[in-house]
């Protein structure tokens, strides 16, 4: 299983929909949104950025 490294969801290489290669390595995702973001700036996720769904807040910051 891969981690998707934009939202942090596992996602199994085999049947996974969404995937892209960087810098000679292959990341998979969960969702055409995720793939989309990472493309975008991928360096922010390889760096321990973001690993929640894009435009959507966390339940613990609603507190």
């Amino acid at each position: 299983m891969a981690i998707d490294p934009v939202c942090g969801m596992t996602v199994d290489e085999k049947t996974a929909q969404f995937k892209t290669d960087y810098k000679g390595t292959t990341y998979y995702f969960c969702a055409p949104g995720c793939k989309k973001v990472f493309e975008g700036q991928p360096e922010k996720y390889l760096k321990g950025g973001q690993t929640e769904m894009p435009g959507k807040k966390p339940w613990w910051k609603f507190w």
